[in-house]
């Protein structure tokens, strides 16, 4: 009788144990702050449905949204540091994996490893090795990439091309073609808002890589193949022609302000990430077309979102929690479809996100794939900066002479470090 006691008693602690695992696992409370950059258009709506699924999984928790309004982080990055060094972390923060990432954050030791819940969680078989690799370092991951962004991509308005019978440009020749054309009947032939200084130079990146293909552009940023290089020469006396097509407004206007100008139909062609296709879904524009920039076919210049674990942040539990969000099928499937990008895992099923989206993961998994320096992949922070800075100037002074001398010192003095 006693044994039958004792046996129950123990299958009662076990059944209680069992059903009380996942209470503990959602039993969370106090707060957690989340540091981004994401507060308009499609970014906002992604950010907004990764927060649902959070406080659905941890209604107790307080959940501070602490977004810095800038685009690619422009004003955040700097908040960021001076917390950062301060020694008041936020609880985690946005980051661009790369060398962003590792050269900023993790060589100075002001992030934690990762590596131990990437194995929980299962993220070293659902993400692929090149996600892996730019979040990695001395074998361990140190962030969390919730996305897969393009960079090379040239949108356009479907009606103005229509209209025109125009075609959209595989190539610089072509695309010069397509410029004159819509400039002699009024169109803004490219546009571009330079306001935040790094918008010039994500455009720039795509005439690197059109003038020297995927492995020589990355070679750029490796020492192996030098600024001084011809085709750097021609990447920018190319960007030089490209800005006599601008709108004159540029310098006042952010990246989705100049976009305005394809919306009502007075200007026809931008180069921009992919988080246009977010913009474009959430003010409900649906008359765009795209095309990779050009001579970048078969290139997908790319780079990743993704979120740290700081050191002495105040909330670590309800952070971890946070991570697991991010990197879950759920978290990711939700964020990229209103983000306008596409998961960092490759086991999301994606069958009803937009027709630019389902083209973009169709490309990420056969094309070269180069990283992106305006956005943290391909340099360190400080040269990527450096990198923006000259050519924000270049386009209100086209010195090409100048611009490319003040590229080679950059790299010779980032190359060393």
């Amino acid at each position: 009788m006693l044994r039958k006691l004792l046996t129950a008693l123990v299958l009662v602690s076990m059944v209680a144990v069992f059903f009380a695992l996942p209470v503990l696992a959602e039993s969370l409370s106090g707060k957690v702050e989340v540091n981004s950059w994401w507060t308009a258009g499609g970014e906002a709506e992604g950010l907004n449905a990764l927060i649902k699924i959070y406080e659905s999984k941890y209604p107790d928790v307080e959940f501070i949204n602490a977004t810095v309004a800038g685009g690619a982080g422009t004003n955040a990055k700097a908040v960021f540091k001076t917390r950062m060094l301060g020694g008041d972390p936020p609880d985690t923060f946005q980051v661009h994996a790369g060398h962003e990432l590792i050269d900023t954050w993790v060589v100075p030791g002001y992030v934690q490893p990762l590596t131990d819940l990437y194995k929980s969680e299962g993220w070293t078989n659902s993400m692929p090795q090149g996600v892996l690799d730019i979040v990695s370092y001395q074998g361990d991951y140190w962030s969390v990439p919730v996305n897969i962004h393009r960079s090379n991509v040239l949108w356009f308005n479907k009606t103005i091309f229509t209209k025109y019978e125009i075609t959209p440009p595989s190539n610089f020749d072509q695309f010069f073609e397509v410029c004159d054309k819509l400039k002699a009947k009024g169109i803004v032939p490219f546009v571009m808002g330079t306001k935040e200084g790094w918008e010039a130079g994500h455009v720039f990146e795509s005439v690197l890589l059109g003038k020297l293909g995927a492995d020589d552009y990355k070679g750029l940023w490796t020492g192996e193949v030098k600024w001084s290089d011809p085709r750097v020469t021609d990447a920018l006396e190319t960007f030089a022609k490209i800005a006599s097509y601008l709108n004159t407004d540029h310098s006042a206007l952010t990246w989705d302000e100049a976009g305005q100008y394809l919306l009502k139909d007075k200007g026809a062609m931008m180069i921009m990430g992919d988080w246009t296709n977010g913009w474009f879904m959430s003010v409900g524009f649906e008359d765009y077309g795209w095309a990779p920039s050009p001579n970048t076919a078969g290139i997908f210049l790319a780079l990743s979102d993704s979120f740290a674990l700081p050191k002495g942040c105040k909330n670590q539990e309800n952070v971890v929690a946070w991570l697991k969000v991010l990197g879950s099928k759920e978290g990711q499937y939700g964020f990229n479809k209103a983000k306008g990008s596409i998961p960092a895992r490759t086991d999301v099923d994606i069958s009803d996100y937009n027709d630019y989206l389902k083209s973009a993961a169709k490309d990420w998994q056969k094309d070269a794939i180069s990283p992106s320096v305006v956005h943290g992949a391909a340099a360190s922070e400080g040269w990527s900066t450096e990198y923006k800075d000259i050519i924000s100037l270049f386009v209100s002074k086209p010195d090409v002479s100048y611009a490319q001398k003040a590229l080679i010192t950059a790299a010779e003095e980032y190359l060393k470090k």
